[in-house]
């Protein structure tokens, strides 16, 4: 026997239909103007140096604003006539998506050297998520860029052994996306709202797709040594402290070896540690607040200017 549907239950389908659509339609317009979704930062394979940002990108995720030039660095074009730091590092430095470009330590060094030197200087950053230092001179053997004044390696302690594994994330794995979503809602379900429900207790390097290699001294130490040594750079060594290494006052096993290295080198070392930094200006284990950015940009100023001759003779 059919149900025959009358005009009434009709309207009360449609309004429901018209309900579901303007529901979407505002969430969808939400993600995208607050939130920045399908504005994500896209990334790209190399055979180099595994993965690195898609160059000339200018996004707007989670209000604030990311840019990148044209060889996929998070700063403005490089100048020639500018006097040129390269600070070279992973998601420190890099700050992700949770960073303003105007918060970076690189951007605030930019500002403050050049008003100090009374012409301008640009700070360099060249990073990405994970990346260690095989990673960054890799990028510097096969980029092509005007010769700076130094180079400033920020490293952590687990990039002791943080090798490459060239392990194919890009396009692959959610947070190393090449292309953009179509519907913000359905970046909003499937790069954020699924994997947590279907693998809830994912470790942070698993949820990024990152495996650490892990076999041997990362030789990117040595490797970034001898490319400042053939080119007549200096070159310094930022020591960044995890938190647990902040609590304890000092650097975990690995943070020793890269240190001892460090020493063995030759390296002008500036430390975290030396510096009374707290845990308060870290948002995670590991990654600075606005308020750590600032922080790093002040002890490397503070620290051109007591010892400018590891610098090239910065002021």
């Amino acid at each position: 026997m059919s149900v025959a549907y009358t005009p009434r239950r009709w309207s009360i389908w449609s309004r429901l239909l018209l309900l579901v659509i303007a529901l979407f339609l505002i969430t969808e317009v939400f993600l995208r103007s607050y939130l920045g979704f399908c504005d994500a930062v896209l990334m790209r394979a190399d055979p180099h140096y595994e993965y690195i940002p898609q160059p000339n990108q200018d996004r707007c995720r989670y209000g604030h604003h990311i840019q990148y030039n044209s060889l996929s660095m998070r700063s403005e074009e490089p100048d020639s006539s500018a006097v040129l730091i390269l600070g070279c590092g992973d998601s420190v430095i890099n700050g992700g998506m949770m960073t303003d470009q105007d918060s970076l330590a690189t951007t605030i060094l930019s500002d403050r050297l050049s008003k100090t030197l009374g012409r301008k200087v640009q700070f360099l950053n060249i990073a990405a998520g994970s990346w260690g230092p095989d990673n960054c001179v890799a990028y510097l053997q096969h980029t092509p860029l005007p010769k700076p004044q130094a180079i400033v390696l920020f490293a952590s302690s687990h990039d002791a052994h943080d090798n490459m594994v060239f392990s194919g994330v890009v396009g692959r794995m959610k947070h190393f996306p090449d292309e953009q979503y179509p519907l913000a809602v359905l970046e909003l379900v499937d790069r954020y709202l699924l994997p947590k429900l279907l693998r809830p207790k994912k470790d942070a390097d698993e949820e990024l797709g990152i495996s650490k290699g892990g076999h041997g001294f990362n030789p990117g130490f040595d490797g970034i040594v001898r490319y400042a040594e053939a080119r007549g750079i200096p070159l310094v060594l930022y020591m960044h402290a995890e938190r647990s290494e902040i609590k304890v006052g000092n650097y975990n096993a690995q943070g020793q070896a890269i240190l001892a290295f460090a020493e063995q080198a030759g390296l002008h070392v500036l430390k975290d540690l030396d510096h009374h930094v707290s845990v308060d200006e870290l948002r995670d284990n590991i990654h600075p607040t606005d308020r750590g950015q600032r922080t790093i940009a002040t002890n490397i100023l503070k620290d051109i200017v007591s010892h400018p001759a590891a610098y090239g003779s910065a002021p």
